[in-house]
């Protein structure tokens, strides 16, 4: 297929090239921010420069819902939406150009890998994975706050607000518990050290199944959008257009199942087999702080009860092993069901105080 045969097929129309002055101003201020970002990963600003400005860079037309700005690897050339102001180019850039540094193609030019995700001849393995990391990547140069949002019906706080926040949700998740710089580190290089990691801490099932479930929500998303825009090209209301939105509305609620259902995956896998490593009480009191933590990374929606269902099981089994441990390993009468009560009554009081508080929308720090 021609790259414009390509283009066409994802609705991109070229308008205009961007001048080399605006060019080399993207190159020079990206390289510039993002090797001080990251100073601790060896990145030569000069070396930086000099390969973002071999980017070529285009306004536009773009289908509705799509991303404001496109890295295409067969011609190594971003297209901006023509509806970005000039001076805001910049930030919708950084993206973009952390997928062009991350690209790695054989010798035929053909991608193999882009950070976290694998091309192969027949399907893409990771690619919401790696999108949803490049995007904490690009808020992290860019300085975005966190906010809390609610999309879906699912409220939850995150530095991308409006670029696959439900997926940078779950990614942070997995940040958070493995090491933002191994995930970082693993999306910019393309190595595998932090999908290895994770495996090693829960199951190399259980990550092939957190990284299923990010593409299955990435998938349904661009569905929706298809959707909204076949809506908008039919002129009145019919039978037809309330087919098209239950439709949509449909796969919102699937969304929302994925994505519980993915978050508990993630919070029972790795804890539990944390649960089962301690061995002393140091580490009794990292994975008490670790666990109640958690609940700032957590997305929820009405009734949704399982992270603090299973902070209350987890902290009494945790318990006990505390008890275990300060009695040289031997059983103790201890009464589970007064742990239970307690941590009850911890939840409680913590739930009060943060009705009380109001929530900040920050993330606590460690």
């Amino acid at each position: 297929m021609s790259i414009e045969s390509a283009l066409k097929k994802d609705g991109i129309k070229v308008l205009e090239k961007l001048d080399t002055l605006k060019v080399n101003s993207i190159a020079k201020n990206i390289a510039d921010k993002m090797s001080s970002t990251f100073s601790h990963y060896g990145l030569d600003r000069e070396n930086l420069f000099v390969k973002l400005c071999r980017l070529n860079m285009y306004y536009a037309e773009m289908e509705e819902g799509m991303a404001e700005a496109n890295y295409f690897y067969k011609n190594s050339t971003i297209y901006f939406n023509k509806n970005i102001a000039y001076e805001d180019l910049e930030e919708f850039a950084v993206h973009e150009c952390i997928h062009y540094l991350q690209e790695v193609k054989d010798k035929k030019n053909t991608l193999i890998r882009m950070g976290l995700c694998d091309y192969t001849e027949f399907k893409v393995y990771g690619l919401a994975l790696n999108e949803a990391a490049v995007q904490l990547m690009s808020s992290k140069i860019i300085g975005i706050p966190y906010e809390t949002v609610k999309y879906f019906d699912i409220d939850f706080s995150t530095s991308s607000p409006s670029y696959y926040p439900i997926e940078c949700c779950l990614v942070e998740q997995l940040a958070y518990l493995v090491g933002e710089d191994l995930l970082f580190k693993s999306t910019l290089f393309s190595n595998e050290d932090f999908k290895k990691k994770f495996s090693e801490l829960t199951s190399t099932k259980t990550f092939i199944t957190i990284e299923k479930s990010l593409d299955n929500i990435l998938d349904k998303e661009e569905k929706i959008v298809k959707l909204n825009n076949k809506i908008l090209s039919i002129d009145d209301r019919n039978k037809k257009v309330d087919n098209i939105i239950n439709k949509i509305n449909e796969l919102k609620q699937e969304i929302t199942i994925t994505f519980l259902r993915t978050q508990n995956l993630i919070i029972s896998s790795y804890f539990d087999a944390e649960l089962k490593r301690i061995s002393n009480k140091v580490q009794i009191e990292m994975f008490r702080k670790k666990l109640y933590n958690f609940r700032d990374y957590i997305g929820t929606t009405e009734g949704y009860t399982f992270f603090d269902d299973y902070y209350i099981e987890t902290i009494a089994a945790l318990n006990h092993k505390a008890n275990v441990i300060e009695n040289g390993g031997m059983e103790t009468a201890i009464n589970i069901r007064i742990n239970k009560q307690e941590n009850v009554l911890m939840i409680l009081l913590r739930k009060i105080k943060d009705l009380l508080l109001g929530k900040s929308g920050e993330k606590q720090e460690d």
